[in-house]
């Protein structure tokens, strides 16, 4: 399997491009500010052809790039519905403006084929297998993405916000929770093996055995947050 990624823009989010191999299918996972060139740089250097964006929620560092990247490839974009305002409202999503001149930047709005996302869906894309979890605290609508061990690598959770190497998402924003947030936490990540591998929205990959042993968000404590 491959998987390429990539931190685009302002907020240093990680877009995912993920294939059973190169020269294949792939789907494109959080295509944010800023990410259209890399993600066309790497879909030549892979050889790859998208098929679908899959979004972890609706902040507007996971989406900024959606319109283009859709409209450039004629692909369908996957988002939950409680999270489906943001791509065309993302100041309402923040609570607060998120500055003119890099409003300037960001192509607002839905692609034209937006499909929904529901939890416990499992779905079936570039000859993948994603399965979808609903993890509300970040926000109402945000999901990760599973993807079962293959025999070239573990299995990979696509964490979106929800959980970062030694941190988790903030919650002080609008559709923030926190105490959602722990439940999540601990329905949808604390049950994994302790080799899955974690690709968050922010920051280096980790493994859900070394978050378990020492992120002190799993133990109820504070730590630093990244992310919007």
């Amino acid at each position: 399997m491959l998987i390429a990624g990539f931190p685009a823009g302002a907020w240093g989010t990680n877009c995912y491009l993920v294939a059973p191999a190169a020269g294949e299918e792939c789907v494109i996972i959080d295509p944010g500010h800023q990410a259209t060139q890399g993600v066309e740089e790497t879909l030549k250097k892979h050889r790859l052809k998208p098929v679908a964006v899959v979004l972890t929620h609706g902040h507007i560092d996971h989406v900024a790039s959606v319109v283009p990247v859709c409209g450039a490839h004629d692909v369908p974009a996957w988002i939950h519905p409680q999270d489906r305002y943001m791509m065309s409202d993302p100041e309402k999503a923040l609570g607060r403006s998120i500055g003119m001149p890099l409003m300037g930047e960001l192509t607002v709005g839905e692609p034209d084929d937006v499909k929904e996302l529901s939890d416990g869906a499992l779905l079936k894309l570039a000859g993948l297998e994603f399965g979808v979890a609903h993890a509300p605290g970040h926000t109402k609508g945000s999901v990760t993405f599973r993807m079962p061990e293959a025999a070239d690598v573990p299995q990979v959770l696509f964490s979106g916000d929800l959980l970062f190497a030694g941190s988790v998402g903030r919650t002080d924003l609008p559709g923030g929770d926190h105490a959602e947030l722990l439940e999540s936490l601990a329905r949808v990540c604390l049950p994994l093996d302790d080799s899955t591998v974690v690709l968050s929205g922010h920051g280096p990959q980790t493994t859900i055995g070394r978050e378990r042993a020492t992120n002190p968000y799993l133990h109820g404590m504070g730590a630093p947050r990244r992310g919007m």
